[in-house]
């Protein structure tokens, strides 16, 4: 399909006289067109829990979760990654997020590098690509040359491959296991897809990583139990979710917090089956880090 032909580079009727609208008219017209994003993400919510579950089976045999993309999509993915290890204590090297150009192009545009498709077989060789990772390629367009290069080096390796576009039948989607299609249609200010698209696919790398987390056990109830206590508003967080995940209060929370070693988590399993750190950290590993089956071990 050619560029002019994608629905996200169709001009949006309702802002044709966009450079004559008042202030408060322009802001009207943007939000109802942003109010459209979650109902189209809603559209493609099988396909969304299909790439969960990829994921999901990758992480238990120990594989990584990769972004790849361009431009905004490309900075997406990297924002998604780079939030990982301090919300849900992964290892930095667990998500990661690839952008055509390289890390300089997250903050200043690499022209033309979004047209190599060899360059993104390149940057997934450089961070060891194996079978057992997912490589979830990004592109508002669905047809970026480094997102399709990227996606069938992936599928000659052997790694399962997820595919994000905002437009129906994108070429994409052809290049990977399982695609998202997010039908975001014509931008207010035409063809500029870091607006609806950009929100579009956001919602989805958040649906992607924060599931997947969620069932691999990063999660006790609505709690971000391997948050990182890093700086002080996280130290503070940490104390608090002890606290509501235990019903201990928070003097009690922050000092098994210390005997843990600084890991919420294990302090957590540690004041509910009333543990030392030691056997609550072992409890953890034979649960595969699920806090449930960690406490009641009956139930793993």
């Amino acid at each position: 399909m050619m560029l002019a032909a994608l629905s996200t580079e169709t001009a949006n009727e309702r802002t044709r006289d966009l450079d004559t609208m008042s202030v408060s008219d322009l802001l009207a017209v943007m939000n109802e067109e942003d109010r459209t994003v979650p109902l189209a993400v809603a559209a493609a919510l099988p396909e969304i829990e299909r790439a969960v579950n990829v994921i999901v089976e990758a992480r238990r045999r120990g594989g990584r979760l990769i972004y790849i993309g361009a431009g905004t999509s490309g900075r997406l993915g990297v924002l998604d990654a780079v939030e990982c290890p301090p919300t849900f204590g992964t290892a930095p090297g667990e998500v990661l997020g690839l952008i055509a150009g390289g890390d300089r192009a997250f903050l200043r545009a690499v022209e033309g590098a979004e047209d190599d498709p060899d360059r993104a077989a390149a940057d997934l060789r450089g961070v060891d690509l194996v079978a057992t990772d997912v490589v979830v390629g990004i592109a508002a367009s669905g047809r970026t040359p480094y997102v399709i290069g990227g996606l069938d080096y992936a599928l000659e390796v052997g790694a399962a491959t997820v595919s994000v576009s905002c437009n129906v039948d994108s070429l994409i989607s052809a290049h990977a296991d399982v695609a998202i299609e997010v039908n975001t249609g014509p931008e207010i200010l035409t063809g500029s897809t870091r607006l609806k698209a950009g929100s579009a696919q956001k919602l989805v790398c958040n649906m992607l990583s924060t599931a997947s987390m969620i069932r691999t056990g990063k999660v006790f109830h609505n709690l971000m139990v391997d948050v990182q206590p890093t700086n002080a508003k996280l130290i503070d967080r940490a104390r608090r979710i002890v606290s509501a995940a235990t019903g201990a209060d928070t003097d009690t929370a922050a000092a098994a917090i210390d005997l843990a070693g600084g890991h919420a988590k294990t302090a957590v399993v540690m004041l509910l089956a009333e543990l030392g750190p030691e056997e609550a950290t072992e409890r953890l590993r034979l649960s595969g880090g699920h806090v449930r089956a960690a406490v009641d071990p009956s139930t793993h």
